[in-house]
């Protein structure tokens, strides 16, 4: 997910490698009974190695794994050919489905975002490596010394769908937190995923660490979900999804082990009476319809009735010239006959295209308040100049991500100086917003003593 803030515009299209005719995706339905156990086997003989290479790993030097980072990285330029002419394959199939517009660009790579790519993975590697951190320590009246490290969590199971860029991100911030991955991608992004991961691969080995640090799950089948939320016999420590709402729901609901996830994206941006309106034109149009399909783009606009007259207009407009559908309650609806009525259900959605939903609301009160009821607390930006109005919002949304006079498209690990993410949660327990690597270690005690024994 990780990407530079860029101007509002629909990505730059970049020539590609001529796409041969579509393969059939593997399947996805359930297996027959002799393949389902063939399927379990190859799960769980992955499984077996993960956690074998996440031993490995948690005693790896950090000139071992950056070493690592930095082949990958290396390979994946070398093989650009091949991986731009897999993802036009997945590209070619998605257009003949009729997938949307937006859908298609979370898949396509072109050499400008495979370069993105391989630089976050040379950005994860020079971020300082966090296993054996000490977090903090102190000493008891007894004479305990007592240590809280960061150590890695084990074996992590990433399921995604259509982003190729999440093999690379994935596996390489697992890999800096000493972690091993298990990697199932969706059968839209196949093609793509597989060639990723096997410039990743040749990473780990030309480093000397075990190729199984990273590994693809071979098939598409839904089987291979359900094995993986089981944990694989305890071999799965953590479960990322990075994927739409039926997906994230299915792991929400099925997970035997712990989940870093977001159900969904509803982002806002609240403009404020008190919002320099140039400012607020840029950053709207920009939360909007930079890349509509992440899970950071704003799907709701707030505008306060105090700056109706003022901001509204130029806001509407500033959005339908850029090629965004508005869906706008009464007032939104009066500023231009291309608005469509807003719905209910438009104030609860996660558009993930050029469509925003926009309302007028009572003031930074009315904003947190809308916000309470539909936000999905993942990314909520103000617009305003009155720093009190700020911290207010700062104080009473209760959002992973808060912005102030920023772009929700900055809900990113990248952005956040983490390298890269491996995703965005919007939970309370352990990870919260973008997990990086940092988010991808867990800590132990480490007590040293000289001789004290307790008292009975």
């Amino acid at each position: 997910m990780a990407a530079t803030a860029k101007p509002a515009a629909a990505p730059a299209k970049h020539s590609m490698p001529t796409s041969p005719a579509p393969e059939p995706a593997p399947t996805t339905q359930t297996p027959e009974p002799a393949l389902a156990a063939t399927l379990a086997a190859t799960m769980q003989a992955m499984g077996q190695r993960a956690r074998e290479a996440a031993r490995r790993l948690a005693l790896a030097s950090s000139e071992a794994k950056d070493t690592a980072l930095g082949e990958m990285a290396e390979a994946l330029r070398t093989r650009r050919d091949e991986v731009l002419a897999a993802n036009a394959r997945d590209v070619a199939a998605a257009e003949a489905n009729g997938r949307p517009a937006a859908f298609v660009d979370r898949l396509r790579l072109d050499p400008k975002r495979l370069e993105a790519i391989a630089a976050a993975l040379e950005a994860i590697r020079a971020l300082d490596d966090p296993v054996g951190n000490i977090i903090a320590q102190w000493e008891r009246p007894n004479g305990l010394r007592i240590a809280r490290v960061r150590v890695p969590l084990g074996v992590v199971g990433i399921i995604f769908e259509s982003r190729p860029n999440v093999v690379a991100d994935a596996g390489g911030l697992c890999l800096k937190a000493g972690n091993a991955a298990i990697l199932r991608a969706g059968s839209d992004s196949a093609h793509s995923a597989r060639a990723i991961h096997a410039c990743l691969e040749a990473g780990l080995v030309r480093a000397g660490l075990p190729g199984a640090a990273i590994q693809l799950v071979p098939v598409t089948d839904r089987a291979a979900v359900g094995m993986m939320l089981k944990g694989l016999d305890g071999a799965i420590d953590v479960i990322v999804p990075r994927g739409g709402k039926s997906l994230v729901a299915r792991v929400q609901k099925e997970a035997r082990v712990p989940v870093f996830a977001h159900l969904e994206g509803i982002c806002h941006v609240y403009v404020d009476r008190a919002a320099d309106l140039e400012m607020a034109k840029e950053i709207v149009v920009n939360a909007k319809m930079r890349r509509p399909g992440i899970c950071g783009a704003t799907e709701t606009l707030l505008v306060d009735a105090g700056a109706a007259e003022s901001h509204l207009v130029p806001l509407v407009k500033a959005l339908l010239e850029a090629g965004c559908e508005v869906r706008g309650d009464e007032a939104v609806q009066a500023v231009d006959a291309r608005v469509k009525p807003a719905t209910a259900e438009d104030w609860d959605t996660e558009y993930l295209d050029a469509i925003i939903s926009a309302r007028l609301v009572d003031g930074v009160e009315g904003a947190i308040a809308h916000i309470a009821a539909h936000g999905s607390q993942h990314t909520d930006s103000i617009v305003t100049e009155d720093e009190r109005t700020a911290e207010r919002f700062f104080r009473e949304v209760d959002s992973a991500i808060v912005l102030h006079n920023a772009s929700t498209q900055f809900a990113d690990g990248g952005e956040f100086g983490m390298g890269a993410e491996i995703g965005i949660a919007t939970g309370k327990m352990h990870a919260r917003g973008p997990v990086g690597i940092e988010q991808l270690t867990s800590f132990k005690y480490v007590v040293r003593g000289s001789g004290q024994t307790r008292p009975l």
